[in-house]
């Protein structure tokens, strides 16, 4: 294999958009599991990805998905190459977290299509890195590379005798709560030891996924952001002290509670994150704003985010970053336990823009905080909004204030937007809504708090300040007023005002 060319650009089928994608004629939002292989064509085509993420974690997957790219645009993929100058990668399914169904069909698919590539003749093979979600432990990472390895040897011998499989492939560990990406590390270190003995050699490199998504949803907007510079700083002088290339993936969305990496702030990413070598632009990101846009931001990302020096943070600010995030995430959790019931009509309201499976029973997995069952990121997120209170509120005034100066200063210190991505979302709140939802629960009035004190703090203007915030204000009280009588109703106030911010959540 040449030299390996790593994506800067990942997009993904995180169902975060409130529009149509660019691509449909018919100009449904809702995009079907049919129409994925063309929607990661236009992707490579024309705003030019470097890379794509198949998902295979708790949803319907194409299996077929190289034989119909190589059959459908064989000229080109003749040219761009799948495996060489754009990337198709795997998310799996975790079988430590939901059943494996799926495991084994995504594997035979990774090893059918290297034989298809080889029949057209390809000289590289498609497909040979995948995602493992939610990844807890280094012997999970073995596990996943023993099990394809066996499977390779196994079709390589009973079935495919003159086209014989390579039996490797690579992985990329995504680490998605608080403390597997603070001690990422230390994982990776063990996983480095299990490799060279299983395998017999260490490798080159290393990417590894951070998720931004579902750290803020189970642990608040305050624990999240710290966590994920925190990780990056730490798996960076990781690779300096094992003397191996590391290249962080960073999951974000374009809300500022799932990371914020939207068209419009393409300055404050690089500047938060610095050092991620491969950003996730999410559905939202690619079709809530005007392509031109869209197609500028992705070539300002991929001139950038590969050479702007890794953010370092000194052995100390660690060390309070960390206690930070533990002190927040307290106060992020005990408010949330007692609004999770008062949501639970908004979640159920919520629109679908994807095929997934049922997130609980026998196919699916749920995210919990304290025993509360929650919903995905995205519909946590966008439901919030959608009542005039943006969750990155919750919790984090209150945590703001309880710091000591030591603790504030080293906060303050390194996560340099903070007044500006307050400033932005204090325009999304309706105070309004907030008097109506007190009325249901004391608990709102912690939230509320939190947004006086940040207001206080940060000289914020709470409210509308534009006819399209206006419009949001207003339809967030009538959600308020009616999220318990007509489901329907409150679905499409969810999607008017999901348009009016640019994305669903």
């Amino acid at each position: 294999m040449t030299e390996r060319k790593i994506p800067t650009i990942m997009g993904t089928q995180h169902p975060d958009n409130a529009n149509a994608p660019f691509w449909d004629s018919s100009q449904q939002p809702f995009i079907s599991a049919y129409r994925e292989m063309n929607e990661a064509f236009e992707n490579f085509s024309e705003l030019n990805v470097d890379e794509y993420m198949w998902d295979w974690e708790g949803k319907h997957a194409d299996a077929a998905v190289i034989d119909r790219l190589f059959s459908t645009e064989y000229d080109y993929f003749k040219t761009n190459q799948i495996g060489r100058d754009k990337f198709l990668t795997f998310r799996f399914p975790n079988i430590w977290e939901e059943k494996g169904y799926n495991l084994m069909q995504a594997m035979t698919a990774i090893l059918s299509s290297e034989d298809f590539a080889h029949d057209l003749g390809f000289a590289q093979r498609p497909l040979f890195e995948t995602i493992l979600p939610m990844a807890q432990r280094a012997d999970q990472l073995i596990e996943m590379q023993v099990l394809f390895e066996k499977l390779a040897n196994f079709k390589s011998v009973e079935f495919t005798r003159s086209d014989k499989n390579t039996p490797y492939i690579e992985m990329i560990p995504l680490f998605e709560d608080f403390d597997t990406q603070l001690h990422a590390p230390e994982i990776l270190k063990e996983y480095l030891q299990l490799h060279e003995k299983h395998f017999g050699f260490r490798p080159k490199y290393l990417r590894v996924f951070l998720a931004g998504s579902d750290s803020a949803l189970t642990a608040g907007f305050m624990s999240s952001i710290t966590g994920n510079k925190l990780a990056i700083a730490r798996l960076h002088e990781f690779a300096r002290e094992e003397n191996i290339e590391i290249y962080p993936i960073s999951g974000t969305g374009s809300a500022i509670f799932r990371g914020g990496l939207s068209p419009k702030r393409i300055d404050r990413y690089i500047k938060e994150f610095p050092g991620v070598r491969t950003a996730t632009v999410q559905s939202a990101f690619r079709y809530d704003f005007p392509i031109e846009d869209v197609q500028s931001a992705i070539s300002e990302l991929k001139a950038k985010l590969p050479v702007v020096e890794p953010l370092q943070i000194s052995a100390e600010d660690q060390t309070i970053l960390a206690e930070v995030a533990e002190e927040s995430a307290a106060f992020y959790a005990h408010t949330l336990d007692q609004l999770v019931p008062d949501m639970q009509p908004i979640f159920k309201a919520f629109p679908k823009r994807r095929d997934r499976r049922q997130h609980v029973g026998v196919l699916g997995y749920s995210r919990s905080v304290d025993g509360i069952e929650l919903p995905r990121a995205i519909n946590f997120t966008g439901a919030f909004y959608s009542i005039g209170v943006p969750p990155e509120f919750i919790g984090f005034g209150r945590a703001l204030e309880n710091l000591n100066a030591d603790h504030l200063s080293a906060l303050v210190r390194n996560y340099p937007s903070m007044k500006k991505d307050f400033q932005e979302l204090s325009h999304y709140v309706n105070l309004d809504a907030l008097e109506v939802l007190k009325t249901q629960s004391p608990a709102w009035a912690e939230v509320e708090r939190d947004i006086m004190i940040l207001k206080a703090i940060f000289n914020l203007e709470v409210g509308p300040q534009t006819r399209e915030e206006q419009q949001h204000a207003e339809i967030a009280l009538q959600v308020v007023q009616i999220k318990d009588g007509a489901p329907i109703a409150v679905t499409a106030l969810i999607n008017r005002m999901a348009q009016l911010r640019h994305f669903l959540g």
